[in-house]
């Protein structure tokens, strides 16, 4: 399995585009590495570009980019809001998939050794990269900033961690780490107050604010018995938070990193920040990602303020992102395109999906032409998926003038038809990719024994895996017929004939499927597995007959 990490360099320019292009130029010449997102900022002056690809070959682009930064950029004439103290910031390394936390802080190491030794940038490292837990924290590094970095980096405790002492008054000091996955969030206030937008942010963040006497600003600071400042906490977890002034929007924003979302997610910080915004007399008025999201985060949202509204949360994907859009006004100051914004979206292969992506005259030309696939296994998966969208439908129909007290209980139902509807949407194509994986493993070469014996594996492996798919979707289709069946019985009576048609093809899909899981189970050799799956099978087929039956004869009782 590949493993991947995600980078996201934080360069300090944000306004000449030229500058930022040449930056990103330098990552796209590295083979197998992709470019996902770049977000300048200019009242920031501060560009964020996330990449992803092979742990060695992001190193490398890291590395060019870091390098290239340093050429371009002159700290010495940098102004901007955003705590800084290098032409490269901040470059920081996330695990995406296939590889530990561990592993991904040596590669930040490494990276950070080159950049110390090879172009003599002073590189510190930081949190997971950081063995020193007294300086593996960010804000604490960057504490004094560049122009306070010249005194700060000959002190015995801020040596950097490779390159040299001494403070590069173009380039500054960059700072290098692994770290989970962050979101930085930025929401927007009706007011241009640094000082107010601080005081939501000290509300809200973890650490809180200081302790003083009397006036909450300029009052003295209350110590322990050991020295050290008292302070209130925050109301989020996991979230660091300042107050700023954007001059290119006119507006005061508090600037968040939501550092772990299982904690404190996207919708709980918005609204948070919303009510304290308003014990202060200031109104939240919308807000704005920088860099990109995880879907989980953005459907979580949509399902929350559905959810808020007393409203069915069983829709689509696609709803839901929607949903969560308008709701924290993630498109006041600049479009919100989540193809460009999500990160799943970013990283899908558009290939894997082509037949649910095509409009439905589309996918009829191309099931009609002379091709052998899309076939039979891709439409019995799509009708699965037609029959799960209808019991969606009733489901969420069902939710009616007088039935208000109810509207959980077909919520609930409408999600689980909608994750049904999904899932038989992603088959529709693996059906097709499992025909073509059988008929690249026949083509193979066959000329010596060796070749013959891995053609034969292969042909094998594609095999059993042209089996599993279609039975996944008898699985999928025959578990929509759980939603149908309730639908007929407690859903909306208006679309009971809904239920009926939806119950039609949920169990076509899943004599249809298996007639694939049959007949690819005619090139299978390992008999044992053979005979499990289509005792299942059968099983499966003979309940869902059997549902069907009692569906449609309900249906009748009510229309005829």
């Amino acid at each position: 399995m590949t493993k991947l990490i995600e980078c996201v360099p934080n360069f300090s320019e944000g306004g000449n585009l030229d500058t930022i292009r040449q930056i990103t130029n330098e990552i796209e010449t590295v083979e197998g590495v992709r470019l996902l997102n770049v977000d300048p900022g200019k009242a920031t002056n501060r560009t964020v570009v996330t990449f992803v690809g092979e742990p060695e070959r992001v190193i490398e682009a890291a590395f060019l980019a870091i390098k290239k930064a340093g050429e371009l950029i002159d700290m010495s004439k940098h102004k901007g809001e955003h705590p800084r103290m290098g032409a490269t910031d901040v470059c920081p390394l996330i695990p995406i998939a296939n590889i530990s936390m561990e592993e991904t802080a040596e590669y930040a190491r490494q990276l950070a050794k080159r950049v110390g030794e090879e172009l003599q940038i002073p590189a510190y490292l930081y949190e997971y990269a950081q063995a020193d837990k007294k300086r593996n924290n960010l804000s604490v590094i960057r504490a004094g900033e560049y122009e306070g970095f010249f005194k700060k980096i000959k002190l015995p405790e801020w040596t950097p961690d490779f390159g040299p002492a001494e403070y590069d008054a173009k380039r500054g000091a960059t700072v290098i780490g692994a770290r989970d996955f962050l979101i930085a969030y930025n929401v927007n206030l009706n007011t241009t107050s640094t000082r107010r937008a601080n005081s939501v942010a000290f509300d809200v963040r973890e650490a809180g604010r200081v302790l003083r006497e009397g006036d909450p600003v300029t009052g003295k600071i209350i110590t322990d018995e050991h020295g050290k400042p008292k302070s209130i906490p925050g109301s989020l977890k996991s979230v660091k938070a300042i107050g700023w002034y954007i001059e290119e929007y006119g507006i005061a924003q508090i600037s968040m990193n939501l550092t772990n979302i299982e904690i404190t997610p996207l919708h709980k910080a918005f609204d948070e920040v919303c009510t304290k915004a308003a014990a202060r007399g200031m109104r939240v008025t919308g807000s704005e990602l920088v860099g990109l999201v995880p879907l989980k985060a953005m459907l979580d949202a949509g399902k929350y303020f559905l959810l808020k509204q007393q409203r069915s949360v069983g829709v689509s994907e696609k709803e839901l992102i929607k949903i969560a859009i308008v709701s924290m006004g993630l498109g006041e100051l600049a479009p919100f395109n989540p193809e460009e914004r999500i990160i799943e979206y970013l990283l899908k292969d558009k290939a894997s999906s082509k037949l649910a992506n095509m409009s439905l005259a589309d996918f009829a030309d191309e099931t009609a032409s002379e091709s052998p696939a899309p076939g039979g296994g891709s439409i019995a998966a799509y009708l699965g998926a037609l029959g799960a969208a209808l019991g969606t439908m009733v489901a969420n129909l069902s939710h009616k003038k007088g039935w208000d007290d109810r509207w959980k209980e077909f919520s609930d139902w409408a999600e689980k038809g909608q994750q049904y509807k999904d899932e038989l949407i992603k088959l529709v194509d693996l059906d097709t990719a499992a025909f073509n994986k059988i008929m690249e493993a026949f083509a193979l070469p066959k000329a010596t024994d060796e070749e013959k014996t891995a053609r034969d594996k292969t042909i094998q492996d594609a095999t059993k895996h042209a089996i599993e798919i279609p039975f996944r979707v008898m699985q999928a289709a025959y578990g929509s017929i759980t939603v149908i069946k309730a639908m007929a019985e407690t859903g909306n009576p208006n679309s009971i004939t809904d239920a009926g048609v939806a119950a039609l093809c949920a169990r076509s899909a899943v004599i249809g499927a298996f007639m694939n899981v049959k007949i690819n189970a005619q090139g299978c050799k390992d008999k044992d597995y053979i005979l499990k799956i289509v005792a299942e099978g059968s099983e499966l087929e003979r309940k869902a007959i059997e549902l069907e039956a009692e569906i449609i004869a309900l249906v009748n009782s009510k229309i005829v």
